[in-house]
């Protein structure tokens, strides 16, 4: 899927002064709010959060090679005991963003369009592969009760009645007094 680039846009870096020659260094460090939709329906980074960026733009034969590192913030909920889960996180980046005249062996590269790189796409691919797959709020996170659906981690000792079986509730009632 293919988007229009917004310079604008924090995450889109203007490369024009790298020139189309191996051997151009450029070093950013940049701090730009969240895009919408860094992350799954559990966790994420929340839209608007800082992207705190440290990265290195190299000119090679190919293209664009960008390297660095990207720490941002997380916030979703625990998958066990539905608590909010927050914390800090850091990716590394490394891409090669091909110039246009350069034929790519997979179709999904990405590309240098204009005097641009985009690090959105790789961003979040990235934030997505590093997040982690069940957020817990703590490692022994006790979760919810089955049945009522209290939370286990602030009351351990919280337990139920033995349940009557379905099939036998009818007969509980009944008792074995027998009449005179």
């Amino acid at each position: 899927m293919h988007r229009a680039i917004d310079p604008r846009s924090g995450l889109v870096f203007e490369i024009h002064d790298l020139g189309r020659h191996a051997g151009g260094l450029k070093r950013v460090q940049r701090e730009t709010p969240a895009p919408d939709g860094m992350g799954n329906d559990v966790i994420g980074v929340p839209a608007g959060s800082p992207i705190r960026l440290d990265l290195r733009f190299e000119a090679v034969v190919e293209g664009i090679l960008v390297t660095g590192v990207a720490g941002f913030q997380l916030a979703g909920e625990c998958a066990r005991c539905l608590s909010p889960v927050s914390g800090e996180q850091e990716i590394d980046v490394q891409e090669l963003f091909l110039f246009p005249d350069k034929e790519p062996e997979d179709d999904e590269a990405s590309r240098v369009e204009g005097d641009f790189v985009d690090l959105e796409p790789v961003l979040r691919d990235a934030v997505v592969l590093e997040l982690p797959f069940i957020p817990l709020c703590r490692e022994d996170c006790a979760g919810l009760c089955p049945v009522c659906g209290a939370d286990l981690n602030a009351d351990p000792s919280h337990t139920h009645e033995q349940a009557v079986d379905p099939r036998w509730a009818g007969l509980a009632g009944w008792t074995n007094a027998t009449e005179d």
